[in-house]
Order: structure tokens, then sequence, then C-alpha cells
């Protein structure tokens, strides 16, 4: 049952027929990780901080930087130096003080992955690290928890949700089978980001989040959201399980494709 200061707080969440009280009532009960706090990670949390979900952790090692500042909208220049996931659980902590921040100061690996996502009914991918999406692809799975994942570059994005366990239905590794060599890699500070893109892209992931969280919506489970900033268009399209790929070939699966 909600209280009188949630349904004044929810209260657009609410009067939407498709959410209901009900469907807050999902948001405040969730436990979401949010892996980066970055570029994507700072909207995600803003956004699902405002929408009540009630327990978010934000893992991240890095410390603000003054190019930061472009499109970690989240930062403030006063907030150079100092560590991110501290600056962004403060921030989120101002939107709404009624719900539970937890900063991780942590870079994410496979040694710590399945501790730091324990829990989760949700984890949300910001990183710009191959090692660390891996590493979270692996824990989901042995977890059974969705994977929302965000990427960006120059100026496009693309967003995809994975829970393979769902049904023949792919995972991050189908998407991406292995990481490709190091010195064709590229991250914000080599190649840029306009800065728009990433309030786009990670306003689109925390939209996918609060449906997912909510149970609303056509899902994105077994799809690519491929956003193109130049023509700020956005197009979804179908992912299909790779049958040999070797990170989710264990994977038990439901009958049901689940995919909407």
């Amino acid at each position: 049952m909600l209280t009188p200061d949630q349904t004044e707080r929810y209260l657009r969440h609410i009067v939407l027929k498709e959410m209901g009280a009900q469907g807050q009532q999902a948001l405040l009960a969730a436990r979401v990780v949010i892996v980066g706090a970055g570029g994507l990670g700072g909207p995600v949390l803003s956004y699902l901080a405002a929408a009540g979900v009630g327990r978010i952790a934000i893992v991240d090692d890095d410390a603000v930087e003054l190019s930061n500042l472009q499109r970690q909208i989240h930062f403030q220049t006063e907030d150079v130096g100092a560590g991110k996931v501290e600056r962004a659980a403060a921030s989120a902590r101002a939107i709404n003080p009624t719900i539970e921040i937890e900063p991780v100061a942590a870079r994410l690996d496979d040694a710590n992955a399945s501790d730091i996502i324990a829990g989760a009914d949700l984890v949300i991918d910001g990183v710009d690290s191959f090692e660390a999406r891996y590493a979270l692809n692996r824990a989901c799975m042995g977890a059974r928890v969705p994977l929302l994942s965000g990427a960006i570059g120059r100026f496009d994005g693309v967003i995809g949700l994975f829970a393979p366990y769902e049904g023949d239905l792919p995972c991050y590794g189908c998407f991406m089978p292995g990481a490709p060599p190091r010195e064709e890699v590229l991250n914000c500070a080599e190649e840029g980001v306009l800065g728009p893109v990433a309030g786009v892209v990670g306003t689109m992931m925390a939209l996918e989040a609060v449906k997912r969280l909510a149970g609303i919506g056509p899902s994105l489970v077994g799809h690519l959201l491929l956003y193109e900033g130049l023509s700020n268009t956005a197009r979804r399209v179908r992912l299909r399980r790779d049958p040999q790929c070797p990170h989710c070939a264990h994977v038990g699966r439901a009958h049901s494709t689940g995919s909407g």
C-alpha cells in the first residue's frame, strides 16, 4: 500500500492506466545495479531514482574528470577529482531521499560480479570495457537476472536487453561474440561523442528499465534498439540467439520465447 507521500510523489505514474499503483509498488520493491556512473549511468540513475526504484547500487571506481562534464551532466565542476559513485549517489539522493542509494567504489570483474549483482532484479551496463561486459553477462546468466546493456560512440548508440534463460533468446555474447582486437577498440576519449547522445541513449535505457520492472509495454528482450544521432532516429531490430555461442550454451531455457 502506497503512503500518502508516495502517492503524491509518484502521482503522474499512478494515473497511467498501464502503470497504476501496482506498477509503482513494483518499482519501489525493486533492486537495480547500475555498473558505470558516466554518460549512460548518470541519466539512468537520475531517472530511476526519480521513478522510485527502491534500492539502487551504482558501481564505478573512477574519479570525475573535467572532460566528463561535456556529457555527464549529473556532475558539477566542483566534483572534478572526486569519486564518481559518491557524487552520483549524492545527486540521486537529492532527487529522491526516500529510496536507498548504495555507492560501490569498485571495478567490476569476474571476481566480484556475482557478489555485486546478488539480489538484483535488473542489472544495467553502462561501461566501456568489454571485460566488464562479459563478466556481467556471465554473472547475470548465472543468477538469472536480466542485463540491460548500452553503448555510445560519436553520434550513435545501441541498447540491448538480454535474458537468455527466458526462452530461445540471445545473450550479450550472441551479439558480441568476442572483444575486438585492442588496437581496434576506441572509447569516447579517442573517437569522441556528442554530449546529448549520452543523455538520449541513457534516458532510453531508463525507460526500458522502468518498463521491465513495472511489467508494462513490449519487451526489448531479444532485440536491439539502434539510435542514430545525426538523423535523430531509432530503429528496433531482432537479435537471434547464436546456437554455437559459447557464452550461453549451458543456460537452461524456458519454453516461452518471452520476446514480446
